[in-house]
């Protein structure tokens, strides 16, 4: 852990104002004004002097984020989304960057909305860093660095759920070019120490980001405007350099992940962005600056006579991603098998960014619940445990907002799932199954039970939960719930009881008692009771099949996939007559949870044949294939759900069943 000589620095706006608090349970009523401090592009800078170059490591973090150059050269950006008392910090090694006369700049944005991104919204805007050349802290960040707002951007409309705002960028702006050297920051002022900051910060023990420069497969005049398709979905920032035309000409951008039926650019996404925004030119050249990133295909550029495009291409970030895993040597030969393997791998590699995403456009939000199948697969898929243990850690993190945890992590808008939790009990086993890391099972076991204790008191009565103030999604989209008969509105108390949310909650206990047993802790409760008390509340026995809930006699697929996945089954006639709907309707009748918990009831049953059929259902990956996803859809369809992000990352879990991994071990 590195103690900061530097100190929380801001600008003058910002150095007074005390934290704002933005937690709160979901149902409770909070309203929270950001018609202030929103969208503020905030620069620091200093030029200092290095009597000797040697090996240097830069310690920094801002919030909400920060992008550092050190003479004139990019160097990294951070953090990874986070709450304030466990602040990342990031450790960036700049040896090759410095020499005797130097300059840091550094760009921050506190975006100032409520929404699934960031902690943002609470005030809470600063810098700090220190530069260890051979061990010797050489700067920190004080009053002495020099501060101002970036003058180019501002705001057009934001995208999605408050997610982000679309821009105006004026290359006329007196801060364009500030983190080169020679750059004058004569009548910028001097920064202000935070006098309320309460950052408690730690070292960010998962990755820093990576980046691509990915050139357009096609790039062609059509009209007024430039056409570019860069191949395929990806996550990033347009990167354009052109000269010519005059001073004040626009060029408006538009970005897509698909096309028009007239071959332009979709710009109004099914996801509700609207990808558009604009760029005002400078005399000479001019080079397009855009800090916050999306998630397209396309782009689509009106350019004005006489402007020459000199440079276009896609700057793609994501998380470090080296493939280990390979498909099962029967499954290989399969064309349509590798296809789904090769759109999983894909959506992995460019859609995990900082955090685990569900989509990269409306919401960038860390979501626990299909968070742990999208971590899960691209820990498989890597080796590499940190995103995993992040949801993990991040997750256990919320209770300091309520004890039941919450549903988006890292962030200001307060929502909670009633399944997303138990979920998580379910990653922390299959964790330690792929790692065998005994140490970190065991740090764990105590935040579970708390975690269950805390449904148990608020919710179980007589063996059965009820009266959940957390929402119950059961599948998402809602239209893939098979008429789940149940009134799951979210915004309410769910006061019925019913039989998904049940079943999470016995393989919850189920989990905590098999982690038990390995750490050699007694175990949580028994489960039997809980059991008996499930089969009578839910269970048909005329029909063999579970019934939605206590008070219908509806019998839906996915309200039965659950008790199928975590192997409820009071008798054999329930999995035959699962396995009957499963076969007639196919993978494609759920989607994210009840697909999920089908495909592990299969793996604990050694079904492999009707495995292989669910991957092969026309219906589901290969229908994404079809449409031509060169990424997992939020759904099996572009028209699957009224608002379908074409870069959602949960479908990519196919990978895990078409892995050489040794499923049933880990599901088992």
């Amino acid at each position: 852990m590195h103690n900061f000589i530097g100190k929380w620095i801001t600008d003058s706006e910002f150095y007074r104002l005390e934290p704002r608090n933005v937690f709160h349970r979901q149902l409770d009523r909070v309203d929270i004004d950001c018609s202030e401090h929103r969208n503020r592009h905030i620069l620091f800078r200093k030029k200092f002097t290095l009597d000797h170059v040697g090996e240097a490591k830069l310690y920094i973090t801002a919030d909400d984020y920060y992008k550092v150059y050190i003479n004139d050269h990019f160097v990294g950006q951070g953090p990874a989304p986070c709450y304030h008392f466990e602040y990342n910090y990031n450790v960036i090694d700049v040896t090759d960057y410095l020499g005797k006369e130097n300059t840091i700049a550094v760009h921050t944005l506190y975006q100032g909305l409520i929404n699934r991104v960031w902690q943002s919204g609470d005030r809470r805007h600063g810098f700090i860093c220190d530069l260890v050349v051979d061990g010797e802290t050489v700067l920190a960040s004080d009053e002495s660095f020099k501060v101002t707002s970036h003058d180019g951007f501002s705001e057009m409309h934001t995208v999605g759920y408050a997610t982000q705002f679309m821009e105006e960028y004026d290359s006329r702006a007196s801060a364009v070019g500030f983190e080169r050297p020679n750059y004058d920051d004569s009548h910028w002022e001097q920064a202000k120490l935070h006098e309320c900051d309460d950052h408690t910060l730690r070292e960010q023990t998962s990755g820093m980001l990576e980046f691509e420069r990915i050139e357009p497969v096609v790039h062609e005049q059509i009209g007024d405007n430039l056409f570019v398709d860069f191949g395929s979905n990806y996550v990033g920032y347009l990167y354009a350099c052109v000269k010519g035309g005059h001073a004040g000409d626009v060029i408006t951008l538009r970005f897509g992940q698909e096309l028009n039926e007239d071959g332009t650019v979709r710009y109004m996404l099914r996801c509700n962005c609207k990808y558009e925004e604009r760029w005002i030119l400078a005399d000479g050249e001019s080079v397009l600056d855009q800090f916050d990133y999306k998630s397209f295909r396309y782009a689509e550029l009106t350019v004005p006579e006489g402007v020459e495009i000199i440079e276009l291409n896609m700057n793609v970030r994501h998380y470090p991603f080296n493939l280990k895993a390979k498909m099962k040597p029967e499954y290989t030969e399969n064309q349509k098998l590798r296809a789904i393997w090769n759109l999983c791998v894909h959506t992995q590699k460019y859609g995990v960014q900082e955090v685990i995403q569900d989509c990269m456009e409306r919401e960038k939000g860390f979501y626990v619940g299909d968070g742990c199948f999208t971590a899960l697969t691209n820990m498989i898929l890597t080796g590499d445990d940190s995103m995993v243990r992040k949801l993990i850690d991040d997750a256990f993190a919320s209770s300091f907002i309520t004890d039941g945890l919450v549903t988006c992590l890292d962030c200001s808008f307060m929502q909670e799932i009633a399944e997303y939790p138990l979920i998580l009990i379910y990653l922390t086993l299959w964790h330690y199954r792929l790692t065998e890391d005994k140490a970190y099972l065991a740090s764990n076991f105590p935040k579970i039970c708390n975690l269950l204790d805390s449904y148990r008191r608020d919710y179980e009565k007589d063996g059965i939960l009820s009266h959940l103030d957390k929402w119950c999604v059961v599948d998402w989209p809602d239209n893939f719930r098979d008429g789940y008969d149940v009134d799951i509105r979210e915004g309410k108390v769910c006061e019925q009881a019913h039989v998904s949310i049940n079943s999470y909650y016995i393989e919850a206990i189920h989990t905590a008692n098999k982690i038990a047993e390995i750490i050699g802790a007694e175990k949580y409760r028994d489960e039997k009771p809980l059991m008996d008390a499930f089969v009578e509340t839910f269970y048909d026995p005329s029909r063999r099949l579970y019934k939605d809930g206590a008070w219908t006699d509806h019998v839906s697929i996915c309200g039965n996939s659950f008790p199928y996945g975590f192997m409820q089954s009071p008798d054999v006639e329930f999995d035959v007559n699962f396995e009957k709907m499963l076969k007639e309707r196919g993978v494609c009748a759920f989607s994210f949870f009840g697909s999920f918990a089908a495909m592990i009831g299969l793996v604990r049953r050694q079904k492999w044949d009707l495995i292989r059929e669910m991957l092969l259902d026309e219906g589901a990956w290969l229908r994404i294939l079809r449409e031509g996803g060169t990424t997992t859809y939020e759904g099996w369809g572009k028209d699957t759900k009224k608002n379908t992000s074409l870069f959602h990352l949960t479908m990519s879990y196919a990978a895990i069943f078409l892995s050489d991994t040794d499923v049933y071990k880990l599901f088992s």
